[in-house]
């Protein structure tokens, strides 16, 4: 029989990006990071895709409010994620350099990459939803040094200048 502690262990094996994804909603900063988030899954139209478990507390405003930012976390953002990730929704951007758009989409300024998305579809799967969002516009640093989440921490990724 599968255990939730089986499956996370062997899941931690596979390096993950994170993500914030973030709204200004009614003057307040909302954000949930994901390391479920994934990129390309359609070009035409441009759709991304990320995995919300149900017990989250800030999905159901951010989907509310249907227009938001995703902010690729890099190693400039690995001293900040544990605050933007914890349980404490009212300090969890203290100190933190973000950009809000007209609409209200957020993200965090010096990011290896950030767009603007809508929600585009969401289905049930198992103890998380699937949310497809449709990007709207996006940016990046070509330089910006990477981050991932991997064996349930987050890490840089190495990335080796290739030789000859």
């Amino acid at each position: 029989m599968l255990t939730d502690i089986a499956l996370r262990e062997a899941f931690s094996h596979f390096p993950q990006g994170v993500v914030l994804i973030g709204a200004e909603i009614d003057g307040l900063y909302h954000g949930l990071v994901a390391s479920t988030f994934t990129v390309g899954v359609s070009l035409d139209p441009p759709l991304v895709s990320v995995a919300v478990q149900h017990t989250s507390q800030t999905w159901p405003a951010l989907r509310e409010h249907g227009h938001l930012g995703v902010t690729v976390l890099g190693k400039e953002q690995m001293s900040i994620t544990r605050q933007l990730s914890g349980k404490d929704r009212e300090r969890r951007f203290d100190g933190v350099d973000v950009e809000v758009d007209e609409g209200g989409a957020l993200v965090l300024t010096g990011a290896p990459a950030w767009m603007t998305v809508r929600v585009h579809d969401q289905m049930r799967a198992g103890d998380h939803d699937m949310v497809l969002l449709e990007v709207l516009s996006i940016d990046s640093v070509s330089d910006a040094e990477p981050m991932v989440f991997h064996r349930s921490r987050f890490a840089e990724l190495r990335v080796e200048s290739p030789t000859g």
